[in-house]
């Protein structure tokens, strides 16, 4: 199992037992495994055998397509991953009363140098296809934006998001008449 891999599972299992408030232990006793298995397998030290890690994700009463949707290796070129903001998706955090959060994507990048960016994209700018030695992730704000990669397009509304390779060639469009605004985060892997 790839190192990534094992880092999401470990990430997604934590996650879920905080969100539906079970102890380490309370888990373990549901899964019929030690606390100090959980433990090392939320702090991605050991990996699981099948059977227990299917064990341990019903335990969390998830079914197995949703736990495993989107978990994914590292590949040369990532797809571009769109969100509509009706998929994102709701959970809480432990004493934290009146907060909503919606996770959006989950990406697991080490060694790198994150860029945030607002950009302000007029109706009629223009620029060629263009290439970022970064992962780029994008929340449209406000207005409807067409991204252009080589010969595919994706439009965005406000409140959707995009996450892709910077390395596959791309551009936006502005298709609205008044100024279009997203959030844009630059994730730059580290050169070993």
């Amino acid at each position: 199992m790839e190192e990534d891999i094992l880092i999401q599972i470990s990430n997604r299992i934590k996650e879920r037992r905080r969100e539906k408030n079970i102890t380490v232990q309370e888990l373990a006793i549901r899964a019929n495994v030690s606390k100090g298995l959980i433990s090392q397998i939320e702090n991605s030290r050991t990996i699981p055998s099948l059977i227990v890690l299917i064990d341990i994700v019903k335990s969390l009463e998830i079914d197995l397509n949703e736990f495993f949707k989107d978990i994914r290796a590292k590949t040369d070129h990532l797809p571009v991953l769109v969100k509509r903001k009706t998929e994102y998706e709701h959970f809480e955090k432990e004493h934290a009363l009146g907060f909503h959060y919606q996770r959006i994507f989950t990406q697991s990048i080490t060694q790198s140098t994150v860029d945030i960016v607002i950009l302000e994209l007029e109706p009629n700018a223009t620029r060629p296809l263009v290439e970022t030695d970064a992962f780029e992730y994008k929340y449209i704000l406000q207005g409807e934006v067409e991204y252009q990669f080589n010969d595919d397009k994706i439009t965005l509304h406000q409140g959707d998001s995009m996450l892709f390779d910077g390395r596959i060639p791309h551009t936006p469009k502005n298709l609205g008449k008044v100024t279009a605004i997203m959030l844009v985060i630059y994730f730059f892997e580290e050169k070993k």
